[in-house]
């Protein structure tokens, strides 16, 4: 139960809480499934054997696409939730009334979806066991190719390819727009028939979209010219911190350049919920939550702190799943060595169950390899109690992962209340 599941519910939606046969009741004309539900489950167990009609939610999400003009999918290993939010800002702002759907709460549309009333939708795209593939986009958007979600690829090289074959969906009256600076974009762009936007912060002799004069504020707020092949498009100023977030916002100002449609830079970026979000102060520490939970996200996250102000920099990580976490050990390790002093939560397990025999430790361990300060606890309550021993005034705490770990600033905060 959950915020989200009261508002279903106060709109008049039936929710069944817990995974069980008995939810497949009589009268229902379809089920959805993620990527994250297996044949075991009880309810897709259930549904098969009563040969109820069955689509995954990217299917039913492809299907959706299938009855707008202008439906924009959004992909990237890392920013797509940033980057929707940042596009959506933009046309809300020049009067696109578009339908949205973004993996985060929006505050500006007040959750994670939007009904709209014209032909534009505007839908995150995760490359997980390929679901974007069941997409019809006319635009879509490539942020990065990083290694990730290697239960399901099997290597870097495998993750490029379903971008390309992803890209290869956007019809001829379409259009592409990515991120020059991603090694090998040019296999992905090889032979497309549709038009091809680039953008880049490094690579900017290639890019039709690039950034110049950056600077930023005391909270690591950037502000930047945009340059659209040579000539200025104009100054943005951001509301979400880091360089990787103008690189984000790039892509979002090539699609509206491109829609003909603009917005100022104040729109650009208000975020999402659990991207670099400040939750309030406690024992005089500013108490930040970040979604951040592939080294590539922490990295980044920790050079967007590093130019906040702070004494210490503390950083409670839970990591998530047992074959990301296995697969990137020393990664993790490297860019949580960033922070001042690291603390480690349990592995969140999410759709697996531990058949590798990975856990915390094992990250702890090349932590304090690496020279950083570093804790393991089995359980939040310990968590919060050293925390609450040790925070000072003037520290910053990040609670980061993509699992439940908020929860910690949350009831530091409120126990102070």
């Amino acid at each position: 139960e959950s915020a989200l599941t009261d508002h279903l519910t106060a709109n008049g939606a039936q929710i069944f809480y817990g995974q069980r046969a008995s939810n497949i009741i009589d009268g229902i004309d379809l089920v959805v499934y993620t990527a994250a539900i297996h044949p075991d489950n009880p309810e897709y167990a259930c549904a098969k054997e009563k040969n109820i009609p069955m689509m995954t939610r990217a299917d039913l999400l492809g299907q959706i696409m299938k009855n707008y003009q202008i439906p924009i999918a959004v992909s990237g290993t890392h920013g797509k939730t940033t980057t929707t939010s940042m596009a959506s800002h933009i046309l809300l702002e020049g009067g696109f009334d578009p339908t949205i759907s973004v993996g985060g709460i929006l505050p500006a549309i007040g959750g994670n979806l939007r009904l709209g009333h014209s032909g534009t939708f505007i839908t995150e795209a995760c490359e997980y066991t390929n679901s974007f593939l069941s997409f019809f986009p006319k635009i879509g958007i490539i942020l990065n190719m990083d290694a990730d979600h290697l239960d399901f690829f099997k290597d870097i090289d495998d993750i490029r390819h379903s971008f390309r074959e992803f890209a290869r969906l956007l019809p001829a009256d379409g259009m592409l727009i990515i991120n020059a600076d991603t090694p090998k974009y040019d296999y992905v762009t090889e032979g497309l028939g549709c038009k091809i936007v680039t953008y880049a912060l490094e690579n900017q002799a290639v890019a039709d979209y690039t950034a110049a004069n950056i600077t930023y504020d005391e909270f690591d707020h950037p502000s930047f010219d945009c340059i659209c092949r040579g000539e200025l498009r104009g100054r943005y100023t951001l509301m979400v911190p880091g360089l990787h977030n103008v690189s984000n916002a790039l892509a979002a100002i090539a699609l509206a350049d491109e829609l003909h449609t603009y917005g100022d830079g104040d729109y650009l970026g208000k975020g999402t919920d659990r991207r670099f979000q400040y939750k309030g102060t406690y024992h005089g520490a500013k108490v930040i939550d970040d979604y951040a939970h592939h080294p590539t996200e922490i990295r980044a996250t920790m050079e967007a702190a590093e130019n906040c102000a702070h004494r210490t920099l503390w950083c409670v990580f839970q990591p998530h799943t047992y074959t990301r976490t296995k697969a990137l050990l020393d990664d993790f390790a490297a860019a949580l060595s960033l922070a001042d002093h690291v603390v480690l939560a349990d592995i969140y397990a999410a759709r697996e169950t531990d058949t590798l025999g990975i856990s915390s430790k094992d990250i702890q361990k090349r932590i304090v390899k690496l020279g950083t300060a570093c804790e393991y606890f089995p359980s939040f309550a310990e968590i919060e109690n050293y925390l609450n021993e040790n925070l000072a005034e003037g520290d910053m705490l990040i609670t980061m992962g993509a699992g439940d770990v908020v929860k910690i600033g949350e009831e530091l905060l409120a126990s102070e209340k």
